[in-house]
C-alpha cells in the first residue's frame, strides 16, 4: 500500500471530487441553523391563491425576435450606473434589459460586454418584475402590460437619482414605485398604494423573474446553476430540469431572498426581511422565481400604504455580496456563491488569495504563493509522510528478498515483513494518512478557483489570458506551430503537461510496486491524470503543478537524508 501512496492519493482526489460532485455535493451553509433542503416531491404543497401566476403566454420559435427590435417596440427609461446600463419598459414596468459594463463576453478588445438580462421572446429572455395581488374585488391593479408614467422630472435612472412612476385606475387608486440604484448592481423598490377611493381594498405585494428557456450550463456537477434561495434559514437549491419535472416549488419563510443563479451571474429577489413571505418556484412554459406576502394588507379609504424590497442583477463578486448581507442584512446572501461542501475552507482560502492578489497584481502569482503557504501548513505531515515512504524504498530490497524467501508460506511472508518493519519503525500506512487529510484542502481550492468570479479572464503570463479556462495550447499541433485546430479532448497544453513530468517523477521517488504488471498500470496514472487535468481550469493546473515541484523538492531532501542499515 505504500508503493501507491502519492499516486493513488492524485487519482483518487480527481475521482473522488467527480464522483461527489456528481452524487453527493451540495453547498453548505456558515453555521448550524442553515440546512440543505434537497429538492424532494415532499416540497410541493397544494395552494389555490397561486394557481395562476402572473406567466406571460409561451414562446415558439417563429415568434423569437432579435434584442434591438424587441426593446425599440416599448417605450423605455434608460439605466446609466457605473455597474450597468439598460432600461425599464414602462408597459408593467418591467426590468428585461440589463449590461454588465465591467464583464465582456470573450478576451477580445472588441467582445460585447455581457448582456444579462433580456425581454422575453428573444429566445432568452430573462426579466424581473414587482407589483400587487388583489385579495378583494371591485378595484383595478397593474399588470404586466399596464402603461405607467414618469413624473420624476430627470428621466434616467443613474446614482442618487430615483425615479417615481405612477399609474391610477378607474376606482380612485393610486399605484406609484420608486425606484432607485446604487453604484453595482442593487435596485431598490418602494411601492405605495393611495386609496383615494370610496372603499377599502385588500392587497398582498409580489415580485418575480422569469427565464424563457434554459440557460447555457457550465456542465460542471460540482456547480449549482439554476433556482436558489435561502428560505426559512435554508439553502434551497432547484435544478431547472427538477422544476420542470415538479412543476413547483414552496416554501414559507420570514427572512432571506431568491433568484437565478448562473455560475457567475445572479438575479435575485429580495423582500422585507423579518416579514413573513410565501416563495414560489414555478414552471409553466417559462421559469419563475416568485414571491408574494404572507399576510394580506387592507388600505382603508383615504388612506395609504407602502412597502419597500430590493432586486439585486449583476456579478456574484464575493466581496459585494459580503458588505450587502452586512449594510442591508440580507439573510446569509454570500450563500448566492457556490462555495461548496467545504465552505469553511473554501472561502477564508478565496479571501487568502484575494489578498495576495491585492499585493502581487496577479491571481496566478497569488495561487503559486497560496501554493507554498499551503506546503509550509502541510510540511510537518508531508515530512511524516515522505520519511515513511523513503524508509519504504530503502527497505525495497531487504522486502523483496525476505518476499522471495518465503514465496511459499504467505503467514510466514508477512511475519517477516512485520518484523523488518518494527525493527526499522516503519508504518507501511503512515504515509497514506497525512496525504488523505490534505484531500478536503484540495477540493476547497479546486472549488474556490471554479466558482471565483474574480478568476474568470485573470491572465497570468505568456499564453495563459484567463485562469479560470483550460490551457489552450496543444502537444498535438505542436502548441500553435501547425495551423491545426484539434479537438477539445485533444487540447492537452504545456501546463499539464508540466504536471504529468512532476507527477512522473514524484513516482520515480516513491516505492515501486513489486508486481511488475501493477508497476507498469502505475507508470499509466501520470498519463492518465495529464490528460484529465487539460480540461480543467489552467488556475487549478498551475497550482497542481507547484504543489507537485514542492513536494518533489522535499521528498527529495528526505530521501538523501534517510539511512537504513539491514542485515
Amino acid at each position: 500500500m505504500d508503493t501507491k501512496n502519492i499516486i493513488l492519493a492524485s487519482v483518487l482526489s480527481v475521482g473522488i471530487l467527480l464522483l461527489w460532485s456528481i452524487f453527493v455535493e451540495q453547498p453548505v451553509a456558515v453555521d448550524d441553523t442553515i440546512k440543505i433542503q434537497q429538492t424532494e416531491s415532499s416540497n410541493i404543497q397544494s395552494d389555490s391563491s397561486l394557481d395562476s401566476l402572473d406567466q406571460p403566454a409561451q414562446t415558439s420559435a417563429v415568434e423569437i425576435l432579435s434584442v434591438e427590435d424587441t426593446i425599440s417596440d416599448s417605450p423605455r427609461i434608460e439605466i446609466n450606473t457605473p455597474g450597468i446600463s439598460g432600461s425599464i419598459r414602462l408597459n408593467g414596468l418591467v426590468i428585461d434589459d440589463v449590461v454588465l459594463k465591467a464583464y465582456q463576453e470573450t478576451l477580445e478588445a472588441d467582445s460585447n460586454n455581457i448582456r444579462y438580462l433580456s425581454p422575453l421572446k428573444t429566445g432568452d429572455g430573462h426579466e424581473v418584475s414587482f407589483g400587487w395581488i388583489a385579495k378583494n374585488t371591485g378595484f383595478e391593479i397593474p399588470n404586466r402590460n399596464t402603461p405607467w408614467q414618469l413624473i420624476s422630472s430627470n428621466s434616467i435612472l443613474s446614482i442618487g437619482s430615483p425615479l417615481t412612476f405612477e399609474w391610477k385606475n378607474n376606482t380612485g387608486q393610486i399605484f406609484q414605485a420608486i425606484v432607485s440604484i446604487d453604484d453595482e448592481y442593487l435596485f431598490n423598490i418602494e411601492q405605495k398604494i393611495t386609496n383615494n377611493g370610496s372603499s377599502d381594498i385588500t392587497v398582498q405585494n409580489k415580485a418575480q423573474i422569469i427565464r424563457e428557456n434554459t440557460p447555457d450550463l457550465s456542465g460542471m456537477f460540482i456547480l449549482h446553476e439554476g433556482l436558489v434561495g435561502v428560505l426559512d434559514e435554508k439553502l434551497e437549491l432547484v435544478d431547472y430540469d427538477d422544476l420542470a419535472e415538479e412543476k413547483r416549488f414552496l416554501y414559507d419563510s420570514n427572512n432571506g431572498w431568491l433568484g437565478f443563479t448562473d455560475k457567475y451571474w445572479l438575479t435575485a429577489i429580495i423582500p422585507e426581511q423579518n416579514t413573513p413571505f410565501k416563495a414560489i418556484f414555478n414552471y409553466d412554459n417559462n421559469y419563475s422565481a416568485y414571491y408574494r406576502s404572507q399576510d394580506t394588507t387592507t388600505v382603508s379609504a383615504g388612506s395609504a400604504y407602502s412597502t419597500s424590497s430590493n432586486i439585486f442583477i449583476g456579478a456574484k463578486e464575493a466581496d459585494l455580496l459580503d458588505r450587502y448581507q452586512e449594510e442591508y442584512g440580507f439573510y446569509n446572501f454570500d450563500l448566492a456563491i457556490d462555495w461548496g461542501w467545504f465552505y469553511f475552507l473554501t472561502k477564508p482560502l478565496f479571501y487568502i488569495i484575494y489578498f495576495l492578489f491585492d499585493l502581487t497584481g496577479n491571481f496566478g502569482i497569488a495561487i503559486i504563493i497560496l501554493t507554498a503557504m499551503t506546503r509550509v501548513l502541510f510540511f510537518p505531515l508531508a515530512n511524516w509522510s515522505f520519511t515513511s515512504m523513503a524508509k519504504m524504498k530503502k527497505l525495497q530490497p531487504e522486502m523483496t528478498r525476505l518476499k522471495e524467501l518465503h514465496k511459499d508460506d504467505r503467514q510466514q511472508q508477512q511475519q517477516a515483513l512485520m518484523t523488518l518493519y518494527k525493527k526499522e519503525k516503519v508504518n507501511p500506512v503512515s504515509g497514506c494518512v497525512p496525504i488523505l487529510i490534505q484531500i478536503p484542502f484540495f477540493f476547497a481550492i479546486y472549488k474556490m478557483l471554479f466558482v471565483s468570479l474574480e478568476m474568470r479572464h485573470a491572465p497570468f503570463f505568456g499564453w495563459i489570458q484567463d485562469l479560470s479556462a483550460k490551457d489552450p495550447t496543444s502537444l498535438f499541433n505542436l502548441f500553435g506551430l501547425i495551423p491545426w485546430d484539434p479537438p477539445s479532448f485533444l487540447v492537452i497544453g504545456v501546463w499539464p503537461i508540466l504536471m504529468g513530468l512532476t507527477m512522473w517523477i514524484q513516482q520515480k521517488l516513491n516505492p515501486a510496486p513489486p508486481d511488475p504488471i501493477q508497476a507498469k498500470i502505475f507508470m499509466f496514472f501520470p498519463f492518465f491524470i495529464t490528460v484529465l487535468l487539460s480540461q480543467f481550469a489552467a488556475g487549478l493546473v498551475i497550482y497542481w503543478t507547484t504543489n507537485n515541484l514542492l513536494s518533489i523538492i522535499q521528498q527529495w531532501i528526505i530521501t538523501r537524508r534517510t539511512t537504513i542499515k539491514t542485515n
